[in-house]
């Protein structure tokens, strides 16, 4: 149900979320059809006239529409927010239990032998014995 929140309401829920889906639209509708106190927007796209479209008293009725339907929207907002809730599942869901400390196994830890390096040379004459190849070299002598 994570994926369909409102498919868990019940209807009436989801009435009253259209209705205020639909009063959000309309309170948009209503802000811009005011005119605007100083000509605003309609003044910049060259219809600032004296005269209104709706006639002369309806500066005041939209102010109060426009009052009402925040007041409405913001006061569904709230129960909204207060009183819809996807309800509880019928099937309780069984405590999970706390979850083990992991524990070292009983088999004792034992490194890895590391490779062994290369015999390096002791002394000078064994190294450059190693660098000299085998026909160079003069015969050793005891």
């Amino acid at each position: 149900m994570v994926l369909l929140p409102l498919a868990s309401i019940s209807f009436g829920w989801k009435v009253f979320v259209v209705l205020w889906t639909l009063l959000a639209a309309a309170l948009i509708l209503i802000v811009l059809i005011q005119k605007g106190r100083g000509g605003g927007l309609g003044a910049a796209f060259g219809g600032g006239g004296s005269s209104s479209l709706l006639g002369t008293k309806t500066g005041d009725f939209l102010t109060w529409v426009t009052i009402c339907f925040v007041a409405l929207f913001l006061l569904g907002a709230i129960v909204m927010g207060k009183y819809m809730r996807p309800p509880e599942p019928l099937v309780p869901t069984p405590p999970t239990e706390a979850p083990q400390p992991l524990t070292a196994p009983d088999v004792p830890f034992e490194p890895e032998p590391e490779p062994a390096e290369p015999d390096m040379p002791e002394t000078e004459q064994d190294a450059a014995e190693l660098l000299e190849p085998e026909a160079d070299r003069e015969p050793e002598q005891d």
